[in-house]
């Protein structure tokens, strides 16, 4: 399979925009749809970022594979135009500036991070140019009343609610002690914030509410108090090198808990950074190969598992899937919309109302997907050391049992 994507670094777009021989793209050249992507390919971002990547140009070539989009009683080719924000939020914004009046994109795809989805969204809705993302899940993203705006992922105050509310119901309904740790940028935080709401709820108790370095590379001041007060639940937010932080200082320290609950630890793969000292670990997860969600472009979530590994040489995380259901998003609407009129097709993202492999998504006013919970999975070992993720709660998801509570390091 090859994907034909139009890769531009923003050194070399620097270059194009002061050369006389600028190409000027537009929303459809020839039989090509052009949509635009500001992603993170450098940075602290860079690893999710290519998953996104990965997840955008599966989808690109199985659609044109496919049949492509009809539109007005012509078929049509996906195209991107990629752009390295180097993890940085002002740099997205210029390259969203630059690719819609400049390169001329009237489409867009988000970025990778709710940090950089935020940067880029004033930017697409001051020109009306609808954006399908799949990696910001920042509740603020929502209540901005952004019109043009629209995210197949379940808000980031959902994430972790399902552990702090499992724990609770394992603890026979009582309230639990929790300690937390959060990266400083607006997903974690609104991470933070619906464990708060799951914590007053459900009458558990914060005993210890901690900040990640910005280099997200040293947790040891809090995993020293977790030793100390013996919390409950330990529940850690740094995007992909939090969590792989978080496991190896818990492994070097050996930090008893309970229960341990990340976001992004399927991306951080830590099974294979860490092997064994990663399991019992619980990921907050939008989505696992397992789930039984089904679509025409990619069957079920283990065949597209199976088709990305073929592809990419590794097993997808859900940042990967989410980003492909974008796509799909995109070529419903256009369809149903029958035309490239942003208004018009701006109107058929609102109405959306779809399943796809990934799971179902129909989009809230504020343009949050309303229709698709959060799953938790655990990391889970054999004897031999090899790891699987298997899905765990919501219990009417789950394909085993959750291990809980997680044996002492003196007795594994």
């Amino acid at each position: 399979m090859k994907i034909k994507n139009i890769i531009i670094t923003f050194v070399s777009a620097i270059a194009i925009l002061f050369s006389t021989s600028v190409v000027s793209f537009a929303k459809v050249v020839g039989d090509k749809i052009i949509l635009g992507a500001a992603i993170s390919l450098t940075g602290k971002y860079s690893s999710n970022g290519v998953h996104t990547q990965n997840g955008y140009n599966m989808a690109v070539d199985r659609i044109n594979e496919m049949g492509g989009v009809k539109v007005g009683g012509k078929t049509y080719k996906f195209d991107i135009i990629y752009y390295d924000d180097e993890s940085n939020p002002k740099r997205a914004a210029q390259l969203a500036e630059r690719l819609i009046s400049q390169d001329g994109v009237e489409f867009m795809l988000g970025p990778y991070s709710s940090g950089l989805t935020k940067a880029i969204a004033p930017v697409t809705e001051k020109y009306g140019v609808p954006m399908v993302e799949a990696n910001g899940a920042s509740r603020s993203l929502f209540t901005k009343g952004y019109k043009y705006l629209f995210a197949v992922l379940a808000p980031a105050n959902l994430y972790l609610d399902v552990a702090i509310r499992t724990a609770v119901e394992l603890n026979g309904g009582k309230g639990v002690r929790i300690a937390q740790a959060f990266e400083q940028d607006a997903f974690s935080q609104d991470v933070r914030l619906g464990i708060l709401d799951a914590a007053k709820e459900t009458g558990s108790k914060i005993i210890i509410d901690d900040k990640l370095p910005k280099e997200l590379n040293d947790m040891a001041a809090t995993l020293a108090k977790v030793k100390a007060t013996k919390p409950d639940v330990l529940v850690v937010s740094g995007h992909t090198k939090g969590a792989l932080t978080a496991i190896r200082q818990i492994a070097e320290m050996k930090v008893d808990v309970p229960m341990l609950a990340m976001t992004h630890c399927d991306a951080a793969k830590l099974s294979k950074q860490h092997g064994k000292n990663s399991q019992y670990a619980l990921c907050a997860s939008q989505w696992h190969k397992t789930l039984t969600y089904k679509d025409d472009f990619f069957k079920d979530g283990m065949t597209y598992a199976a088709d990305f590994e073929k592809l990419f040489g590794y097993d997808p995380p859900y940042q990967s899937a989410e980003s492909s259901a974008a796509l799909l998003v995109f070529k419903d609407a256009f369809e149903r919309a029958n035309t490239f009129d942003q208004k018009k097709v701006r109107d058929a993202l609102a109405a959306t109302n779809m399943q796809t492999f990934y799971g179902n998504i129909k989009f809230a006013e504020g343009g949050q997907n309303v229709d698709k919970p959060m799953v938790l999975f655990q990391v889970m070992c054999d004897d031999a050391g090899k790891c699987e993720n298997k899905v765990v709660a919501p219990l009417k998801w789950a394909s085993a049992e959750l291990i809980h509570p997680i044996p002492k390091w003196s007795e594994r």
